[in-house]
């Protein structure tokens, strides 16, 4: 199996400035391929250029211009390029399946934070110094970068990559390594219903309190963001320092609720792994979930419109997206495959609907957004609660239908 690690860099001031303009080239190269394509493409022989014409003028491009394109390594660009081919396949996907398209943009320096080299040894050597008891990466055209390696790395690095956030630098390994021993049987099963009430509830009547970080941290976001609306819109080069200052603490707070966010998605999902054989989880379709209501237009009075709910989904939209759904089953799939778990999602509809006790299912058996009441025995409980036990009792009946 393929497992990540990200450690943090700290690198020396001059190791920091030869990595932002390891980025800057890259991005640089980016971008003229993406004009490259683009011009090809509009001349009137429609010309489309591929992955491997680009990369069979690297050689020239970095005889050309060797202060900047020669200095960093051959295969780092190649994969930059292959950034760019993947791009534009998933563009042409898109247009054949019919969603939206969205063609590759040209990227600003700001906007390019990741360098990619494909091979352990090839422009880059993870652990370049054993004999030195502080861990370093070693990249080329900047050197020897010490690393805080918080675990220890197990199996064989297959990729290395750069990555800024903020004014901190971080190094992305992937290595392969054998498949982990599953952890001890425990004998228990549980489904589990995602909320905003309750970040979740389960099978056996437990809740996980939503964390609300985005909600907490609300406040303090919308001053700095405040501060930041004062000064003009302005590139990054050409920004004072108190701009530049109001920009890097907007992109702290929004960094930390990011950090928040997955420590408690990673926690939570490891005491469900510990805990549970068989996890049933809704297979929500979350993007869908979280898209403003259309417009209605009144009838017979052109350029107005009926009132459609848009405040409150907005509301709903945003709690939605505070509670990071997505990244925690992300999280709990993985989790699960590295234990020996098992996880599966079902179908949503009417699970909270559906009396556990008879079977009944109607709208009416949930007057509230907590209270459950079947109408045709009686039954109470918590809706989500109610939720959980039909999401598991679905799950174990595909599990049992498509055995392993």
């Amino acid at each position: 199996m393929i497992r990540a690690y990200k450690f943090l860099m700290r690198p020396t001031v001059r190791q920091g400035q030869a990595l932002g303009e390891m980025l800057r080239d890259h991005c640089s190269l980016y971008n003229a391929a993406l004009q490259e394509r683009r011009d090809a493409y509009r001349h009137v022989s429609k010309t489309t250029v591929k992955y491997g014409v680009q990369s069979a003028q690297l050689k020239e491009i970095r005889a050309f211009d060797p202060e900047r394109q020669g200095r960093w390594s051959f295969s780092s660009q190649q994969a930059t390029l292959r950034r760019l081919d993947k791009a534009f396949a998933a563009f042409f996907r898109r247009v054949k399946s019919g969603d939206t398209p969205g063609y590759p943009r040209f990227r600003g320096v700001n906007w390019f934070d990741t360098v990619d080299f494909p091979k352990d040894g090839d422009g880059c050597r993870w652990n370049s110094t054993p004999h030195d008891p502080v861990t370093r990466v070693r990249f080329q055209g900047v050197g020897h970068v010490k690393v805080n390696q918080h675990r220890a790395v197990v199996g064989r690095i297959k990729t290395v990559s750069v990555k800024r956030e903020g004014r901190k630098w971080f190094v992305l390994l992937s290595a392969e390594q054998d498949q982990p021993e599953p952890l001890p049987a425990t004998g228990s099963v549980a489904g589990i219903d995602l909320g905003i009430a309750n970040f979740l509830a389960d099978s056996g009547g437990e809740f996980v309190p939503n964390p609300r970080h985005g909600r907490r941290a609300a406040e303090k976001l919308a001053a700095a963001q405040q501060a930041l609306s004062r000064f003009p819109r302005r590139k990054a080069k050409d920004r004072t320092a108190n701009h530049q200052r109001a920009v890097e603490k907007v992109a702290q707070l929004h960094a930390k609720v990011r950090r928040q966010r997955l420590d408690h998605a990673h926690k939570t999902a490891l005491g469900l792994v510990r805990a549970h054989d068989f996890i049933a989880h809704e297979d929500l379709k979350i993007r869908n979930m979280s898209k403003a209501p259309a417009p209605t237009p009144a009838p017979g009075q052109p350029g107005t419109f009926l009132p459609n709910g848009a405040v409150a989904k907005a509301g709903l939209n945003k709690s939605i997206s505070d509670a990071g759904w997505g990244v925690f089953l992300t999280i709990l799939h993985a989790k699960a495959e590295s234990a020996g778990r098992e996880v599966i999602a079902v179908d949503p509809r009417n699970t909270s609907r559906t009396c556990p006790a008879c079977g009944h299912t109607a709208k009416e058996n949930r007057p509230t957004q907590e209270k459950f009441h079947c109408v045709s025995c009686g039954h109470n409980a918590h809706a989500d609660t109610v939720g959980a036990l039909n999401i598991l009792r679905a799950g174990l009946v595909r599990r049992d239908a498509n055995p392993a």
